[in-house]
């Protein structure tokens, strides 16, 4: 049984977090309090050519199950214009440290590009998670897409655009999941002046919108959103793209959390901020629960 001063930690620990985060860059206060035996990292392990095709595979320490663990390639958020694959150390070590072999990807930003190569970009590092699945240590029947935000839209055009993995001489069948995060998914016209340009504002070239491209061949999915997202709709994305995704008989679910905002719904993924909402269990519990692809 926990004693008063077992009690006062959890308290106080959350709340001194929140205030570091205030102070400096709140990823690098998330990164530096994960745990350290959790996981081995292998950095800047090259999917494509040049800098930002580049991911880190975060290896569980335990050892792997029969078949290899579940994998999971990340896609972070930053409306296409910015992030950094070391800001997310913390979500690779969360879902390492429950026994999944993560990795999370880089893909170039715009103004270097516009829709849709960031696209191609990130079904590369896919088809990179679904190729060397088996001799990483991972199950390459239980490979999942994942992303937040911005990367949230990436992991789902992949997932229900065959096109892109298709290129890469791979295809959405191989997936055993779709994990969207406050991702964009029905948006037009776009509002964001960070994101316009990205995807040519107001002369928006067809095929940018995932919702439209759900089918019942789509891969079993979770979505989850906060209840009130300022920036990214959850009615119009998350809530839409789960009720097209049930009515075409793909097995979805699908959560609203009431204490995150759309920063913080990853942020929970870290160690002090858990207690916002149990979006690391949902994950990982849908994980687990789905089967191996064929």
């Amino acid at each position: 049984m926990p004693t008063l001063k077992h009690l006062a930690l959890w308290i106080v620990l959350p709340l001194a977090v929140l205030v570091l985060l205030a102070a400096c860059s709140p990823l690098t206060v998330l990164n530096g309090v994960r745990a350290r035996n959790t996981e081995t990292v292998t950095p800047g392990v090259p999917y494509g050519e040049g800098a930002r095709r580049q991911l880190d595979i975060h290896t569980p320490s335990a050892a792997a199950p029969p078949g290899g663990w579940p994998v999971v390639v990340f896609f972070y958020g930053g409306s296409w214009n910015s992030g950094d694959r070391a800001d997310y150390r913390f979500v690779g070590e969360a879902l390492a440290a429950r026994g999944v072999l993560t990795l999370v990807a880089d893909y170039r930003l715009y103004p270097e590009v516009r829709f849709p190569e960031f696209l191609n970009d990130s079904a590369q590092a896919l088809a990179y998670g679904l190729r060397e699945a088996g001799r990483l240590g991972g199950n390459p029947k239980r490979v999942f897409v994942m992303g937040h935000s911005a990367g949230g839209y990436n992991a789902a055009m992949l997932a229900l655009d065959g096109r892109y993995l298709q290129a890469t001489g791979h295809s959405p069948d191989e997936l055993a999941g779709f994990i969207g995060l406050a991702g964009p998914y029905e948006f037009l016209p776009i509002v964001n002046t960070d994101a316009q340009p990205v995807f040519f504002h107001p002369n928006y070239p067809p095929g940018t919108q995932p919702i439209t491209f759900v089918s019942r061949s789509a891969p079993r999915s979770f979505v989850a959103a906060p209840v009130n997202d300022k920036l990214v709709s959850p009615q119009r994305s998350t809530v839409a793209l789960s009720a097209k995704l049930a009515e075409a008989g793909v097995p979805v679910t699908s959560k609203l959390y009431e204490r995150v905002s759309h920063a913080t719904l990853i942020g929970a993924f870290a160690r002090p901020l858990r207690w916002l909402a149990p979006v690391l269990d949902d994950v990982v519990a849908f994980i687990e629960a789905a089967p191996a692809r064929p």
